[in-house]
């Protein structure tokens, strides 16, 4: 069995100094299922955890989803706990002859509703016993909600594509598998076999990144301070309109990105400033009224607006970037949706300290791109 954050054998031998649970009850089920979830950082309730952990551990073939599903809703910390149980038990059963029940472990994963640890955990068990489960169960997972199972699937589907020798067949079966890929490295091992086998790729509209921006800038941000200044654009964006900012009068101006994932490089849009402010608006078309995504990567201090509502904050700097690295879910409305992004750049001197840049994208809370109406 993989190693989990609490160490099964570890655990292991806080279990050996109890005797063994006996003939636990439904409602004593719960009342220990219920203890693991109350467990916290601090240690309360760390005592009645072992206690509960140890009783949980020695039930049945027939509990295991039922201590699976104590994942659902619980804090990282309860995930530990559940997930070492669960082991224990799998190890316990394995070690005895009996049969995990593979039947139910798979019902399990196909249910979506549970936490995602808890149906990996659930593949992961049955994997132990069964060597063709990979094949079975993964190819199906391709747009799971857990990110760990579908890069499984895609992983997969990227290995059958590779297997194809006719290149209208290969680059149909790679763009399934781009289709559901969220993980950087594969979105890249994927465009690059397409593009190969002479495929197109349009990444931004594959992923929903905005590309086409108004920018306004630089503003002043000396000491930081302009983060919370609240500058004209925060009040009403209006394209036409000039500003006095940080050297002078500045306008708002059209730009348009042609990176692949994206990115706006406001050194090259505005130019290399330090300690300044720049605002990006943009206007995103949405055919219906519906629940997003709005998924933010940037390497500088930052705010998004929807509608003029202040949906994101983050004042951090130069701690990387990422695709997806800030997620804020909100409502579009049905019709125009009005995006203005601040981004922040501070003072520091260093090379790696010299980006100034973001990158936006619009998505369910898949991953899978809302491109608005007008794309």
């Amino acid at each position: 069995m993989k190693s989990t954050t609490f160490n099964v054998l570890l655990l292991g031998l806080l279990l050996a100094t109890f005797s063994p649970a006996q003939g636990l009850q439904g409602k004593d089920i719960q009342d220990n299922i219920a203890a693991l979830r109350a467990v916290d950082l601090r240690a309360k309730g760390h005592a009645e955890a072992i206690v509960a952990w140890r009783e949980l551990s020695q039930l049945p073939a027939s509990q295991l989803t039922t201590v699976l599903a104590g994942m659902d809703g619980a804090s990282d910390l309860s995930v530990n706990w559940f997930r070492a149980a669960a082991d224990t038990i799998a190890q316990r059963l394995v070690r005895e002859g009996k049969p995990l029940p593979v039947k139910a472990l798979e019902e399990f994963i196909a249910d979506t509703s549970h936490h995602p640890r808890a149906r990996r955990t659930a593949y992961e068990l049955i994997s132990q016993v069964d060597p063709k489960a990979h094949e079975r169960i993964i190819p199906g997972l391709l747009n799971d909600p857990s990110l760990e199972l579908r890069r499984d699937a895609v992983a997969y589907a990227i290995a059958q594509s590779a297997k194809l020798s006719d290149s209208r067949s290969a680059i149909a079966s790679y763009q399934i598998a781009l289709n559901s890929a969220r993980d950087l490295d594969q979105i890249e091992a994927v465009t690059k076999s397409i593009r190969d086998l002479g495929g197109e790729v349009e990444l931004p509209r594959q992923f929903g990144f905005l590309v086409n921006w108004h920018l306004v800038g630089p503003f002043d941000n000396v000491g930081k301070a302009g983060f919370n200044r609240v500058y004209a654009p925060e009040d009403k964006v209006n394209l036409a309109a000039t500003y006095t900012a940080k050297e002078g009068e500045v306008k708002w101006f059209s730009h348009t990105t042609e990176d692949d994932y994206g990115t706006v490089d406001l050194n090259k849009a505005v130019g290399k400033h330090m300690g300044a402010i720049c605002y990006a608006h943009t206007v995103f078309v949405s055919a219906e009224k519906r629940q997003v995504d709005i998924r933010l990567g940037c390497i500088n201090g930052n705010k998004i607006w929807l509608n003029g509502e202040l949906i994101a904050s983050n004042h951090v700097y130069h701690a990387a970037t990422a695709i997806d690295q800030y997620i804020a879910k909100c409502t579009l409305r049905k019709g125009p949706n009005e995006l203005l992004i601040k981004v922040a750049q501070n003072e520091q001197t260093e090379d790696w300290a010299q980006n100034w840049q973001f990158q936006l994208r619009v998505c369910d809370k898949y991953g899978t791109a809302v491109l608005s109406t007008d794309r």
